[in-house]
């Protein structure tokens, strides 16, 4: 039998972003807009995205490593404030094995003619995959927040 654990985790990450907070918001809130970034490691097979942005919407993504495990993200948003602020809650599966829940914020702040963007994750790792669970989160969660950077250049060029 699997002994039943949790252990807890956060992070904070923060980006300066060249674009102003509507756009940031965007650029996170706009189904077609986060398809272009919120996007697998190339070593993965294709992702299935949806999005309903608005309180109580849920986002869903599936996919993962080509013939590895199935990463699952499921979210409901708690708390909009457009161009201010998202918050939301998921669990992440690895095939049918729930390994978290977590909660995330985002803060949108104006800093003249840039954005600054404020993640915070509070995760509960489940029945061991906490070993690195948190800080592989931290990393994901930061290489996506970079790709969301690197939209915002291509974007703020056209």
């Amino acid at each position: 039998m699997t002994p039943r654990t949790i252990t807890h985790g956060s992070f904070t990450l923060e980006r300066r972003y060249k674009a102003t907070p509507a756009r940031v918001y965007k650029a996170l809130s706009d189904e077609a807009s986060k398809q272009k970034w919120f996007t697998p490691p190339e070593t993965w097979g294709k992702d299935e995205h949806k999005l309903d942005f608005r309180v109580g919407g849920i986002e869903t993504s599936v996919g993962g490593p080509i013939g590895g495990p199935v990463h699952k993200f499921r979210a409901i948003y708690q708390d909009i404030v457009p161009n201010e602020r998202i918050i939301y809650s998921y669990d992440m599966h690895l095939d049918d094995t729930r390994i978290s829940v977590s909660l995330s914020s985002f803060e949108i702040r104006p800093d003249g003619d840039h954005t600054i963007l404020v993640m915070n994750e509070h995760g509960a790792y489940l029945d061991g995959f906490a070993a690195d669970g948190n800080d592989l989160r931290r990393e994901g969660t930061g290489e996506l927040l970079n790709k969301l950077g690197l939209y915002l250049e291509r974007e703020g060029m056209n």
